[in-house]
């Protein structure tokens, strides 16, 4: 039966501490997790390395088979996974298995992008004196990169990394979000089990600032690649030195929903509700402003509000569950707060704003005003703001005026107000007629100012995980 608590115990024979992994929802202990040492660290690294010269030198069929089977092996083992993430993350069931589908996806564009990593030919003749040679490249792993990943999507957010690591014949460590570390280890184990060498793929757990930082100062780690906060994104980027990186940042997504979309209001509501809400908002593309035409704003507000009156909060392990507690303490305190002084700067709530358990009610908030922090900064919480717009122009303004740039969507009939959009929007990903929390796993993922630096998705993803090489062939010499 596939498990983490073999892993965990090897962990545990070395490291000095453990400490208690708690369900964010019962507050009930799961198991204690390994406080893993600096030397610890060091000692995955010289063992990834020792994992990369085993898979470097896989052929891409038999590295792509690999993820394909691995791929098979999360599905069949579809329930344990989803259970996992819900205790450790206190992620509703329903958004669980969905994640486990993703990841299932992800894997298998791994599979498929394994086979397809291709150079091309370069006309040495088109330069003076070039004639004679034929030239070409190709692409090489890397080495082994470190891999530091977030909470709220323990298992698809690793995934997102592992699987093109391996796909392009890199070794990888992960050093997951301390709240969640679980899903990352039965990750590991599924690989093993699917024919990866043990050593390709570790998972090093405990204080995130101390392991982050022998990885950055390893000359063995030819690449981090981070998902989290603008201000550790930052301080990454500044001691990397020459290291390759990726950095999925912070970001408050913005939609925009025009007049021409009257008829379908209704739908739209629906739509905006859960990419809201979903999993209390803790979503790096969760829609967070809503920005609305003024001739459409009252009927949209009505119908939203009612959509998210019908939002269950429960137990993560039932299905039935919309919303549950958030991920700790802090993070409902500073949600609070915020909603406070949105109000103090003259924001009307519309609903919820109250405190539910270790939670919050799903909160609608009206007429925000810029500097108020829930508009300019990221909420990741069940918190919506709905501003009214008199045009294309004032939206386009207003969702540009942000730190961020990650995703934005907008609902709109106009093909030429589409395409203004698609061109003016300051951000790396513009979804016509789609919320701004729809992603797919194999499309381009990153973004601007605040949001990062670097691509995701599965190809994009191996691109910035190898070095290109050009061979040239003088056949007159």
């Amino acid at each position: 039966m596939l498990n983490y608590n073999g892993y965990i115990e090897k962990l545990s024979e070395e490291a000095a501490e453990t400490y208690a992994l708690m369900n964010p929802h019962t507050k009930e202990e799961i198991i204690r997790i390994p406080e893993c040492r600096g030397e610890q660290m060091e000692q995955a690294i010289s063992r990834a390395e020792d994992g990369f010269e085993k898979v470097r030198y896989m052929t891409a069929f038999e590295r792509s088979e690999i993820l394909d089977k691995v791929s098979q092996i999360v599905s069949g083992h579809k329930r344990i996974f989803a259970e996992t993430v819900a205790k450790e993350a206190g992620k509703p069931m329903k958004y669980a298995l969905g994640e486990v589908d993703r990841t299932v996806q992800t894997l298998k564009f791994s599979a498929i992008e394994a086979r397809k990593l291709e150079g091309e030919s370069i006309p040495l003749d088109a330069a003076p004196n070039g004639a004679g040679r034929d030239a070409y490249t190709i692409f090489e792993p890397i080495g082994v990169i470190g891999a530091i990943t977030p909470f709220n999507f323990p298992l698809n957010l690793v995934v997102h990394k592992v699987g093109p690591a391996i796909a392009a014949g890199n070794a990888i460590i992960v050093k997951p979000a301390e709240k969640t570390p679980l899903s990352a280890i039965l990750l590991r184990e599924a690989l093993v089990e699917a024919g990866l060498p043990e050593d390709a793929y570790l998972v090093v757990t405990g204080d995130g600032p101390r392991l982050g930082e022998v990885l950055l100062n390893s000359k063995a780690i030819k690449k981090v690649t981070f998902t989290g906060s603008p201000e550790v994104g930052r301080e990454i980027k500044s001691q990397a030195g020459l290291k390759k990186v990726t950095l999925e940042l912070g970001n408050n997504s913005a939609l925009y929903i025009d007049q021409s979309q009257k008829t379908r209001v209704d739908d739209i509501a629906k739509q905006a509700v859960t990419g809201s809400f979903s999993y209390n908002g803790q979503v790096c593309i969760s829609t967070q402003r809503i920005y609305v035409h003024e001739q459409i704003i009252d009927e949209f507000i009505d119908l939203f509000k009612q959509e998210t009156e019908k939002l269950v909060y429960g137990d993560p392990l039932d299905e039935t569950t919309d919303l549950s507690n958030l991920i700790d303490e802090p993070s409902q305190e500073r949600l609070l707060e915020w909603i406070e002084e949105a109000k103090q700067l003259g924001a009307s709530v519309v609903a919820g704003s109250l405190q539910v358990e270790g939670g919050l009610e799903p909160t609608i908030l009206k007429d925000v005003p810029r500097e108020a922090k829930i508009y300019k900064e990221e909420a990741f919480g069940p918190v919506v703001i709905i501003n009214t717009v008199r045009n294309s122009e004032e939206a386009i303004n207003s969702i540009n005026h942000s730190q961020y740039g990650l995703n934005a969507g907008v609902f709109t009939n106009n093909m030429k107000q589409a395409l203004q959009f698609g061109h003016e929007l300051n951000v790396g990903q513009v979804l016509i007629n789609d919320l701004p929390t729809l992603r797919f796993d194999h499309m381009p993922y990153g973004g601007r100012k605040n949001s990062g630096y670097g691509y995701e998705g599965v190809k994009y993803a191996i691109q910035e995980m190898v070095n290109r090489k050009m061979i040239s062939l003088n056949y007159k010499f």
